[in-house]
């Protein structure tokens, strides 16, 4: 019987879930050499500064960096409906955040998700809330 490989988390984008209020999240495949995989899954990649854009019915994941400084685009593989329902998200003033990084069994895939950027005092609401939870947790454990 064949075990079925779950996806191993390579990198996360944590500040994608500070700066922006995340939607819908769609799983991608990228077109990579045989050196940028290596680098990815020996975990030498940061979504850190990245962004995804559509340009000409393609999808790019712009300045991921690869290693020591080596700053990449990708392009991204979707199916075109996917492609289109991210440009119509896009067009209602969205944005497309990288969120996380995966590589488990053969394949190396990119969630990437729509989201609405926060304001100043959206993101020290979410802080807040975070404090509130972190004493709650730590009351209950004593």
């Amino acid at each position: 019987m064949k075990k079925s490989k779950t996806p191993a988390t390579v990198t996360v984008n944590r500040r994608a879930r500070y700066d922006y209020q995340l939607g819908d999240e769609l799983s991608c495949g990228m077109l990579l050499t045989g050196s940028e995989v290596r680098l990815i899954r020996d975990h030498h990649v940061q979504l850190k500064s990245s962004f995804v854009t559509v340009l000409s019915e393609e999808l790019w994941l712009n300045n991921l960096t690869l290693g020591a400084d080596t700053v990449r685009n990708i392009k991204l593989l979707a199916t075109k409906k996917q492609i289109y329902q991210l440009m119509r998200a896009k067009q209602e003033g969205a944005q497309l955040i990288p969120v996380k990084l995966l590589a488990g069994g053969r394949h190396i895939k990119l969630i990437i998700a729509t989201g609405k950027s926060k304001k100043k005092y959206d993101k020290r609401e979410s802080i807040k809330q975070r404090d509130i939870a972190r004493s709650l947790k730590k009351q209950q454990n004593y």
